[in-house]
């Protein structure tokens, strides 16, 4: 039996993938990925840590969501011929925002995402018609990330550069762009094209937070997709 591995976003938690989950066929064999909060780790050392966690054999689908692009791209090349697909959804393969590397020494100033206004995070990342209850999933998935965490993972956004690992995939690729991406810019999936000419994108509506925001849209274009390179 194929398994399914998700890949959280920058909180590290993966309980934002609950309604996501929701719309996949019940059948399937998932396993959510969650990172430490006590741990400033980087994007090899998280690689490493969930690949530890996954069976010993079978087939596997990775999907990477947002800041988890980087880790299911090495993770891809490591399971070699046992990757059945790679999935990246409003993600990428280095640091989306060049133009901010120069603040990077300032990271460290940032306030726990808990400490920033609900709202704006909110409609950043799910959008003007998020429902109440994704609203506080997403309060609760960010107020268990510490400043200092977060701080190490916006570090590691900074510094990213994996796109000359994705020559290496020959399993299919499929890219979720979401149209309100005001997080990661368009020219992302771009990068990732340049290297990867085989690189499938699927364009929805949605903000940043599109597993969030719009999951049966995403399901449906994630099952077209495994249906017809499967």
């Amino acid at each position: 039996m194929t398994t399914l591995v998700l890949l959280p976003g920058l909180d590290g938690t993966g309980k934002l993938f609950q309604s996501f989950i929701r719309e996949l066929p019940g059948d399937w064999r998932i396993i959510v990925a969650a990172y430490p909060a006590d741990a400033r780790l980087g994007y090899a050392e998280l690689a490493a840590l969930v690949l530890s966690t996954l069976p010993a054999d079978g087939p596997v689908v990775l999907l990477g969501e947002s800041f988890s692009g980087p880790v299911a791209i090495q993770l891809a090349v490591e399971l070699g011929p046992r990757l059945e697909a790679l999935i990246l959804c409003c993600s990428f393969a280095r640091n989306p925002r060049p133009a901010l590397a120069r603040l990077a020494p300032f990271v460290g100033v940032l306030p726990a995402p808990a400490a920033l206004p609900s709202a704006l995070s909110e409609r950043v990342l799910l959008g003007a018609d998020a429902s109440a209850a994704s609203r506080a999933l997403l309060a609760q998935a960010l107020a268990e990330l510490p400043a200092s965490v977060l701080h190490a993972r916006l570090k590691a956004v900074v510094k990213v550069d994996v796109l000359r690992l994705l020559a290496q995939l020959r399993a299919p690729v499929l890219y979720l762009q979401a149209d309100g991406d005001l997080v990661v810019p368009p020219r992302s999936a771009a990068n990732l094209r340049e290297v990867l000419p085989t690189l499938q994108i699927v364009r929805l509506d949605g903000p940043h937070g599109l597993l969030q925001a719009a999951p049966r849209a995403a399901a449906a274009a994630m099952l077209s997709f495994l249906a017809r390179v499967g």
